[in-house]
């Protein structure tokens, strides 16, 4: 669907300091012009003024001479001053013949009233000569706020040029992706509020996230140019594929979203599926042919939701269902999965309660030497039981602790607890599991050396078992956290052995000093002779790397014997006793000097 994006705003609006400088300045440009030609009149008016009123007072002293019967022609020279100071003339002369200078006249009548004579003075306009001194200041400041105006005028053009395109930049900033040029989130957000209100009655508007799988692993093996050089490509095969009725964007990291018009969900499904399908063609990453795998979860309205809200919840469940079971297809939202998130954020509030109660609790399960006699060690288990619930196993809550930020105070509870137990027992070593979450915390080091410290419990009765998943996430980051926990003196095992990718790999990295075989290759021992080769396989890999061997999943003698002649040091399982409270351990290691038969741990 092409949708229009937002208008800009006026830039008129964002532009009233700039235009409001110019407008000052061409105001006082204007106002001092006025002023100059106002003033330059006021000045004229009052010389005018004063030679007026001189030539008032001339004629009133000609009169007085006239009187006196003085003749003109012949006057004295203190009369000559009398006028000229009674008059405030300068350079006062009486001429019997015309004059043609610029000096000014007055006309001198007998009683007949012919012409006498002239008397002529030097012009005296003060204010205009003082003002034509100053008129190359006025001139320079006239240059210099017509300058300033044109400066002003420039700048403001400057500033509307700028603004533009910070605007516009701005404006791609906040609707628009700046690596793949498409939508982004909060773009995103307004699109699918118009694919909602532009769905007609009987259409359905189809909301679908997809995920990208493996571009985290792609960046840590190409880099991150390669990754981002990955994502445009995934920006452009989604606007070639894209419907009509349909538009996209990023919405986050390695997440981009789909909305569309369809007629029904099937027709919305299938175009979902061929954007899928496009994106999960192989790619080219620095020179190297590479495959993602997008998995993608979708709702449609109005039959999951009829507001936005609603529906990105609901695709969201979707797509982290997904990822949990079904990683690389399609998954449609269902409404089991609205119970199964209402059930996990019950769990998560339940799970702190419990975390701040102290109300969990933690049950071990006794580590055998191969001969089934001996009792060596203990797996610390966390258990959960819930007053409501009952009994939840710790698959379902750790990984929500893992996933809402609580497995650094669980995973401190389980080491605090197993430490406080570990005194009870001075000849047992205690196993406690890692999370690829804790392994991350960058205080896990610093936390287990106070714990060991706080309970004066050595470093060499505590092993740490972690799994290939804690180490494929952060490789390097890994090695340095169990490198540390190394140099402590703590005793580091790999659990579940043989079932990840990379086992071999990671023995040769990292430093443990024990092996647990899975139990799926323990329980086929007695009837399939490939996994006895497996076993004994991982065992002699064990011992040319000296590491110990531990079996897990133990349940009958005939896998105890078949074990204990392939070479394995340590059994742990139902066979000798299952996870129990604290004080079934303290009788088992007080009371018995062998590790009860199998009847005996069954009951």
């Amino acid at each position: 669907m092409s949708i229009a994006l937002p208008q800009r705003p006026a830039l008129a609006r964002r532009l009233w300091t700039p235009r409001l400088v110019a407008t000052l300045a061409l105001f006082v440009v204007s106002a001092a012009f006025f002023c100059a030609v106002v003033g330059y009149a006021l000045v004229r008016q009052a010389d005018e003024r004063q030679a007026m009123e001189r030539r008032t007072a001339l004629l009133t002293a000609i009169q007085d001479i006239r009187n006196a019967g003085a003749d003109f022609t012949r006057l004295d020279p203190r009369q000559f001053k009398y006028i000229e100071r009674t008059a405030g003339l300068k350079n006062l002369r009486f001429e019997t013949e015309p004059i043609e200078d610029d000096r000014e006249v007055q006309s001198v009548l007998d009683t007949h009233g012919r012409i006498l004579g002239w008397f002529s003075w030097e012009p005296q306009n003060a204010m205009s000569s003082a003002l034509g001194e100053l008129q190359p200041l006025a001139i320079l400041t006239a240059i210099l706020l017509v300058s300033f105006a044109g400066f002003a005028l420039w700048q403001v053009r400057r500033t509307v040029r700028e603004l533009g395109a910070s605007e516009q930049l701005a404006w791609h900033l906040a609707h628009e992706d700046m690596l793949t040029g498409l939508p982004n989130h909060r773009k995103m957000i307004e699109q699918i509020d118009a694919v909602m209100a532009q769905r007609a009655h009987g259409e359905v508007a189809t909301l679908a996230f997809l995920d990208l799988d493996g571009l985290k692993d792609i960046n840590d093996a190409y880099g991150h140019a390669a990754g981002d050089d990955l994502l445009k490509e995934v920006g452009n095969r989604l606007r070639k594929v894209m419907l009509r009725d349909a538009c996209c964007g990023r919405f986050d990291g390695d997440e981009f979203a789909l909305a569309l018009i369809a007629p029904d969900m099937e027709a919305a499904e299938d175009a979902v599926q061929a954007v899928a399908a496009e994106l999960a063609r192989p790619y080219w990453a620095d020179g190297q042919i590479v495959q993602l795998g997008v998995t993608t979860g979708l709702a449609h309205a109005p039959r999951d939701g009829r507001s936005r809200d609603e529906l990105m919840r609901r695709s969201d469940l979707a797509l982290r269902s997904g990822k949990r079971k079904e990683r690389g297809r399609v998954v449609r939202f269902a409404p089991p999965m609205d119970v199964e998130f209402d059930d996990r954020r019950f769990l998560e509030r339940e799970l702190k309660r419990a975390i701040e109660d102290q109300s969990l609790d933690v049950h071990y399960q006794p580590i055998v030497g191969a001969d089934g006699t001996r009792v060596l060690g203990a797996e610390a288990l966390l258990r959960w039981n819930h007053p409501l619930r009952g009994a939840i196993p710790p698959g379902k809550f750790v990984s929500i602790a893992e996933s809402c930020g609580l497995m650094a105070k669980l995973g401190e509870f389980v080491l605090r607890r197993a430490l406080a137990d570990a005194r009870r027992w001075p000849g047992l070593y205690i196993a406690v599991n890692l999370s690829p979450v804790q392994v991350r915390d960058t205080a896990l080091v610093e936390t287990i050396t106070e714990l060991l410290a706080e309970y004066g419990v050595p470093a060499s009765r505590l092993m740490l078992e972690v799994t290939e998943g804690v180490l494929i996430d952060n490789p390097a980051e890994a090695k340095a956290r169990l490198d540390a926990l190394k140099a402590l003196g703590v005793r580091l095992a790999l659990d579940d052995f043989g079932t990840g990718y990379s086992s071999l790999t990671y023995l040769q990295r990292f430093k443990f000093d024990k092996l647990k075989i899975d139990k799926g290759f323990v329980e086929p021992l007695a009837r399939q002779a490939e996994s006895q080769a497996v076993v004994q396989a991982i065992v002699a890999l064990g011992r040319a790397l000296n590491l110990t061997l531990l079996a897990e999943g133990v349940e009958t003698e005939e896998q105890r014997v078949l074990l204990r002649l392939a070479g394995c040091d340590e059994m742990q399982g139902f066979l000798f006793a299952r996870p129990a409270p604290r004080e079934a351990l303290d009788r088992l290691v007080a009371g018995a000097a062998e590790v009860p038969s199998a009847a005996q741990a069954v009951a």
